[in-house]
């Protein structure tokens, strides 16, 4: 469930209190990251990263509450994954070896948000298999929480359309799930029958 922010807090931030970013950034990114993971996969930190330096650069600009904050955020997001998505192949992978990364100090509270990320992850990975038209209505309205009307804007497409495709995308996901009841799949269902999910906006 996405956490809700306040436009108290958005305009403290465009104001430059530190604080109410570091806030606003915990409140939306992890759903802004699950969202890019299904449409760019591995490289959804590099977009979310991008996405992010467009959004303080043009913080200043925003005029609106939660909901058209985080259908802004989502818009940027989006954007940037297509144009990833367009010139990935240009850009040849520079392979890192592992051991590189040993020396990375590890977050204090790590097993903590492995934890908390297993059933979520499960989900975003059986959400990625959805169509992408439902994968991307399910991730903006069950990840990020946005209304029909926010998604519509977000994908360019009429809020009924959403509804649709974020309903057909979840039966589909039911049908996956009840066919092979698994332990995994439990965790699966947990996540994607939390009440954002169902509600109907």
């Amino acid at each position: 469930m996405a956490r809700v922010t306040s436009a108290s807090l958005i305009r403290r931030a465009q104001d430059g209190d530190e604080l109410a970013f570091d806030e606003l950034y915990c409140a939306v990114h992890p759903g802004l990251l699950r969202y890019l993971r299904v449409l760019v996969g591995s490289d959804a930190e590099d977009v979310a990263s991008e996405a992010w330096l467009c959004m303080v650069r043009d913080l200043h600009t925003f005029s609106g509450d939660d909901q058209a904050f985080r259908g802004w955020a989502a818009s940027i997001a989006r954007h940037r994954a297509i144009d990833h998505l367009r010139h990935r192949d240009r850009r040849p992978a520079v392979p890192v070896p592992a051991d590189d990364f040993m020396e990375l100090p590890a977050s204090e509270d790590a097993e903590a948000l492995a934890l908390t990320a297993v059933a979520t992850d499960a989900a975003v990975r059986l959400i990625a298999t959805l169509p992408p038209d439902q994968a991307e209505a399910v991730m903006l309205r069950a990840v990020l929480g946005l209304d029909a009307k926010t998604a519509g804007k977000v994908l360019g497409k009429r809020p009924g359309a959403v509804r649709t495709a974020a309903h057909r995308g979840l039966q589909r996901l039911a049908e996956q799930l009840t066919s092979a009841p698994t332990s995994e799949n439990r965790a699966r269902v947990t996540f994607l029958t939390a009440p954002t999910v169902k509600e109907a906006r």
